[in-house]
């Protein structure tokens, strides 16, 4: 199979899993920094997208329960992402995104009733909005990205190696495409990319 045909393979099952659990997940979106819903229409939406989407392609066997999977979306600010990465990453400097999976490692089953909780994910708008310039990207393009990023890592995947990034970047790139955004990583070079929380 070609990766062409791979990509598409893998872009149909998420299709076909966003189709039969979609009302299942509950994506909580908390608006901290007002500049993401100022300066980025629908952001909302783009954010609900891009989780379903990600969470489809990345987990197509993980069945959501009678109470279904729910994890959050903070659309913060540098000031917020830079205390957050000091805390638990030990950097003093804000960064575009941070993922805070629920449960470290093995995704648990959740108590009698209650949803599956994934976790948080929490983006800067000002670290995201010089990338998406930089760049050259639309903001929209650029937030849905790194919202697939981070739900990516809240299901356990990760770039610490070259295979991992490789996979990951894959995966990132086929739901992407499903959303109508383009490959992030086609034109920029490893040094300009992005670095991710």
């Amino acid at each position: 199979m070609s990766r062409r045909e791979g990509m598409q393979a893998t872009s149909d099952v998420a299709e076909m899993t966003a189709k039969a659990f979609d009302r299942r997940i509950t994506i909580d979106i908390a608006e901290p920094c007002a500049e993401w819903r100022k300066t980025v229409r629908g952001c909302r939406a783009i954010c609900q997208a891009a989780g379903k989407a990600a969470l489809a392609a990345a987990a197509p066997g993980l069945l959501p329960g009678p109470a279904g999977i729910e994890f959050s979306i903070v659309l913060g600010d540098d000031a917020m992402l830079r205390r957050l990465n000091a805390k638990w990453r030990g950097k003093d400097a804000p960064t575009n995104v941070l993922s805070f999976p629920a449960q470290e490692g093995v995704i648990a089953m959740p108590q009698a009733g209650a949803p599956l909780p994934l976790g948080d994910v929490v983006l800067a708008f000002g670290t995201v909005a010089e990338e998406a310039a930089a760049q050259g990207k639309a903001l929209a393009d650029h937030l849905a990205h790194l919202v697939v990023h981070g739900v990516l890592h809240l299901l356990g995947f990760d770039h610490q190696t070259a295979a991992a990034a490789g996979r990951m970047e894959g995966l990132e790139t086929v739901v992407l495409a499903g959303l109508g955004v383009a490959d992030p990583y086609r034109h920029t070079a490893p040094r300009a990319r992005a670095r991710h929380g």
